[in-house]
């Protein structure tokens, strides 16, 4: 059952962070920065951190007597990540669910999964194997997918009048999201290489008697921490530069539609539970991640990376069908969506049965 219960906690964990930038739709008159970093002290330091101190043992004695060296390249990677992390929410932002996570998850894909066992030395081991050779199909038939799915976002661009797509997508922007989310697709795969570092971290949790599923908790604990210093240097830079500070307490943004007043109690309170809830969806994302690459078996984790990605980009696409943000498009740009939505459907079960013969 190993590794089918691994895709099902990938499934659950790639739902968890295709819908965690739904929440940040409800949210009203405050500013990107503000909103952001709300929900990232949730996601990056509150969630972590509580998570970790439940399921896991010693989790403060456990980190104490990790090598400086471990902590060190984790909390760097982090920081890393924190980049893509940041220009992330700018690619939903300008091209929307489906393209934009179509463009970043498919660099992220590719860069997050090949490069551990690459560094490591042991891809070529793999293709001597008949189970690592279907789990390296699954993960090029995933390429495919997220190629079929980005040219599908791409025609329904073309298709689309100006006004019909900035009414899924406001701030549309193709060029500039386009930039955005490449820059975010490549940084973004430094999670994985964290991941990879923190090896010595879950040696040390399980020998203190952390169970295997939770092993991976202590780990992200410190990748998220270099992630929120990314993240909330550039939100407090902006904070001052826009002079949005006091939106926390509850004045409107000053480019929103309540600039002359502030927010009720109630509409502040709102937006706090959503950002508070978008954040915990995006940690939850690497939560179940951990649980599922604990049951992939040590010699085919890496494909984790790639089940994580699939799965996040089907369940990102279906939510913009939901928004509509394919709305108007042509039939066959439709089918192409659907085509690529059932690669990576393809490529999850190819990659599980190549574990599975392992």
């Amino acid at each position: 059952m190993g590794p089918i219960l691994g895709l099902v906690f990938h499934w659950i964990g790639g739902f968890a962070s295709a819908s965690f930038y739904v929440p940040y739709r409800g949210v009203k008159a405050w500013s990107w920065e503000v909103l952001w970093l709300t929900g990232g002290v949730i996601s990056w330091v509150v969630a972590p951190w509580a998570f970790a101190a439940v399921q896991t043992v010693d989790l403060v004695g456990v980190l104490m007597a990790t090598p400086g060296e471990t902590l060190f390249w984790c909390y760097a990677f982090g920081v890393a990540w924190g980049f893509g992390g940041l220009t992330f929410g700018l690619a939903l932002r300008y091209l929307g669910l489906s393209l934009g996570m179509a463009v970043a998850l498919g660099l992220t894909t590719v860069f997050g999964t090949l490069m551990p066992p690459l560094w490591e030395g042991t891809l070529a081991p793999l293709l001597a194997q008949t189970g690592g050779r279907v789990v390296l199909l699954g993960v090029l038939i995933t390429v495919l997918g997220i190629v079929i799915v980005g040219i599908a976002g791409r025609k329904k661009e073309a298709e689309l009048p100006v006004g019909e797509r900035r009414k899924a997508v406001a701030e549309y922007d193709f060029k500039k999201g386009l930039g955005v989310a490449i820059f975010s697709g490549v940084m973004s795969a430094a999670f994985a290489y964290g991941l990879a570092a923190g090896a010595p971290i879950r040696a040390l949790t399980l020998a203190a008697g952390t169970a295997p599923l939770q092993q991976g908790l202590p780990v992200l604990v410190v990748i998220l921490a270099g992630g929120f210093t990314t993240n909330a240097l550039w939100c407090l830079y902006l904070i001052l530069k826009n002079r949005s500070m006091r939106q926390f307490a509850g004045f409107a943004a000053a480019d929103g539609p309540d600039t002359a007043g502030r927010l009720t109690g109630h509409r502040l309170l709102m937006n706090y539970g959503l950002c508070a809830l978008a954040g915990l969806s995006w940690y939850l994302q690497f939560f179940f991640y951990t649980m599922g690459e604990s049951q992939m078996g040590e010699e085919y984790a890496f494909s984790s990376w790639t089940l994580h990605m699939a799965s996040i980009i089907i369940f990102s696409t279906l939510w913009g069908v939901f928004f509509k943000e394919w709305r108007g498009v042509s039939r066959g740009t439709t089918a192409l969506v659907w085509l690529g939505i059932g690669s990576l459907v393809i490529a999850t079960a190819i990659i599980g049965l190549g574990n599975k013969l392992s």
